[in-house]
């Protein structure tokens, strides 16, 4: 009998993970063979290549660039937002908090990753974009900067909570050691703790990359729908998601060359957030390898 349950639970657990693997392979060959077909009509040079996005215009252009340089802009503010906030207060949590105000804060914190997005994007643009207008005379009501900023806010619980995590995990050993070679206990985080569960802290940033990449309501809603080249956070951008959901509303008619538009840009960002995170795995083992 307990033969027969084990059994059971072991090929329970084993489509669990057959549907995870079926489901990403699916996925892949959705975006793979309707690419295959725009890449039929669009030279794939010009796509890498044009600066212009213009699909739905009269005048067409299928550069990918301006797409591409608005998700990297918004995501590289959301990590500059995110990473020195969220892993302050992580080593706070850790290592200077009582142990009452680490076990009711963290659930706070965790309870920012609940709110909706589209919360978050109205934010951005009632509450963020005309306080950063105040500051910065002249900036765009749609503009990188706010939707930027209110991502990295939203990131912030996946780069705290992971991080804790990973310094709570570091020996104690290790901490009383510094200690005994005289080092504060400003030191002993900075020096010791951190570097020892830099491993750890790295996964939350890709964590942190990955969902600020994918986004999609919050810079649909701040940062404009104007696919442009440039690295100004000032001005309107249009990400691959927002745009994604720009052609998805209902407007390109289905099968077009225009609506195919969007299976291109969908495995650009598939491929996009593959390399980056196989770099941060790469990184991540020398980090472990360094520190083991």
């Amino acid at each position: 009998m307990l033969r027969a349950k084990e059994y059971i639970i072991e090929k329970v657990l084993f489509l669990c993970a057959l549907i995870t693997i079926l489901t990403t392979i699916g996925i892949i060959l959705v975006l793979s063979i309707e690419a295959v077909i725009f890449f039929s009509e669009v030279s794939i040079i010009d796509f890498v290549t044009d600066t212009q996005w213009t699909p739905l215009f009269t005048k067409k252009h299928f550069g990918i660039l301006p797409l591409l340089s608005g998700t990297m802009l918004t995501t590289l503010i959301a990590i500059a937002v995110a990473l020195p906030i969220g892993l302050s207060i992580a080593i706070y949590l850790n290592e200077f908090s009582p142990k009452g105000f680490r076990k009711s804060i963290k659930p706070l914190l965790e309870l920012l990753a609940a709110v909706p997005t589209v919360v978050y994007g109205f934010f951005a643009l009632m509450v963020v974009t005309p306080f950063l207008q105040m500051i910065i005379p002249g900036l765009s009501g749609f503009n990188a900067l706010s939707a930027g900023m209110v991502m990295g806010i939203m990131i912030i619980p996946f780069v705290t909570s992971l991080s804790e995590d990973a310094l709570f995990a570091v020996p104690k050993s290790l901490r009383e050691a510094s200690y005994g070679m005289g080092s504060t206990r400003l030191q002993t985080s900075f020096n010791v703790t951190v570097p020892a569960a830099s491993s750890g802290i790295i996964v939350s940033v890709i964590l942190a990359l990955s969902r600020a990449i994918g986004e999609t309501m919050i810079v649909a809603i701040a940062a404009g729908q104007q696919p442009r080249l440039t690295f100004d956070p000032t001005v309107p951008i249009e990400t691959i998601t927002a745009y994604i959901v720009q052609v998805s509303l209902g407007d390109v008619q289905h099968g077009t060359l225009e609506y195919r538009t969007i299976f291109a840009a969908g495995i650009t960002l598939f491929i996009f957030t593959f390399i980056l995170n196989n770099i941060s795995f790469f990184i991540r083992k020398k980090y472990q390898q360094r520190y083991e």
